[in-house]
């Protein structure tokens, strides 16, 4: 899923940087560094986020689990 939203905001963000050209202060709408440190910055995050809750689960006993449910 976070790859396919890191596809698809950097196609609507270079589908509407020109658009956006006179809100950007010393960067281009089309600027490949910033782009690729948002998505590398996005993706950390999205692995952080989810890292957490699996080495919380991990840790469980599936039948301690079930049988709580």
């Amino acid at each position: 899923m976070t790859g396919a939203g890191l596809m698809l905001g950097t196609v609507l963000a270079v589908a509407t940087g020109g658009s956006l050209a006179g809100l950007l202060y010393g960067v281009g709408p089309y600027d490949a560094a910033t782009l690729a440190t948002v998505s590398v910055v996005v993706a950390l995050a999205a692995l952080a986020a989810s890292v957490v809750p699996a080495r919380r689960a991990a840790r469980l006993d599936p039948m301690t689990a079930l049988r709580a449910e």
